[in-house]
């Protein structure tokens, strides 16, 4: 568990970062050759399974375009979605972030392009960073059949020019419901910016994003407690 992982990444903060080099580390991978249409729609979903759900979650609240983004899970049934059981590994779901944005700011394929860029190593399916197991795998859990056609066809592209080293091994799993997260893992990132586990795996991805696609960054994160007060 990351409580566990914590400590031993105060103890081994230097091989943390070893591990992190060692992985397929942050690129800017091309754009897609095929992506949603442009649309006058005010807003629109995606969901998005990789790695740990705070740093995903982190990023993308640094997207320009992008009006939400609530940490949850994702590929199993309403009965087991709480941190709990999904942490044994066993009930199907994925830590996943739940992505609405603005199709007239940013499109689809650019959510993608950042997941493959900055978010998580897609070449790795069932680990990311110091976490294993099924619900840290990479996924892609799509709404609707465009969006399938295009993550499938994203994927194929740069399979076919080989932007990573290895092949990506991302799945796509249509028609899973999404249920959000317990309020206490919401904004994790930004309210535990000092917690070692978010310090050493999840902070660097958000550095990555303004420096590689700066066009995209976003210096204040749209907040899930900023959107409840609100109401």
């Amino acid at each position: 568990m990351r409580g566990i992982l914590v400590v031993a990444a105060m103890l081994s903060i230097g091989a943390a970062s070893g591990n992190r080099l060692a992985a397929e580390g942050a690129r800017v991978v091309p754009a897609p050759v095929v992506d949603a249409p442009p649309r006058q729609d005010t807003s629109a979903v995606v969901v998005l399974a990789g790695g740990c759900f705070w740093g995903v979650q982190g990023v993308y609240q640094h997207v320009k375009g992008v009006t939400s983004a609530v940490s949850g899970y994702a590929g199993g049934d309403r009965r087991t979605a709480n941190y709990d059981i999904v942490s044994m590994g066993m009930s199907g779901h994925a830590e996943s972030v739940q992505v609405t944005y603005d199709p007239r700011q940013i499109s689809y394929g650019r959510i993608l392009q950042i997941f493959f860029s900055v978010v998580h190593d897609p070449t790795e399916l069932n680990r990311q960073g110091p976490d294993t197991g099924t619900q840290y795998r990479s996924a892609i859990f799509p709404l609707n059949a465009e969006q399938a056609e295009v993550a499938q066809a994203y994927i194929a592209q740069l399979n076919q020019v080989h932007a990573f080293r290895k092949p990506i091994v991302t799945r796509i799993e249509a028609d899973r419901a999404f249920y959000p997260a317990e309020n206490y893992h919401q904004d994790f990132l930004t309210r535990n910016p000092r917690y070692p586990y978010i310090a050493i795996n999840d902070l660097p991805k958000i550095e990555d994003l303004k420096r590689l696609l700066p066009e995209l960054y976003r210096l204040a994160p749209v907040l899930v407690s900023a959107a409840q007060s609100s109401r």
